[in-house]
């Protein structure tokens, strides 16, 4: 049933020409450089250690891995990272 609301709420944001991250709750991450980190959408952080922290999402577990990370501001629905970041990984559900 879920799936089926999912494909029809993407077929609207497409015939509508709305913003998919939005309608759908997909998170949407934008890097800079390898320093920094904002991520909207997300569900939570599931993991905060010295070399990695993990994000919940709607579509999976978000990774990154590096170190002398902070939080610069969490509030709502978005974070926002620094430190030296080594790589992203996504943990889809399916």
């Amino acid at each position: 049933m879920d799936n089926k609301f999912y494909k029809a709420k993407e077929v609207i944001a497409s015939k509508l020409d709305l913003p998919r991250d939005i309608l759908l709750d997909l998170p949407k991450i934008t890097i800079l450089a390898n320093n920094e980190i904002n991520i909207e959408n997300h569900k939570g952080i599931i993991i905060f250690e010295e070399e990695q922290i993990k994000i919940d999402s709607n579509v999976g577990e978000i990774s990154i891995y590096g170190k002398d990370f902070k939080i610069l501001f969490i509030g709502g629905n978005t974070i926002t990272l620094s430190g030296y970041f080594k790589s992203v990984v996504y943990e889809s559900y399916e």
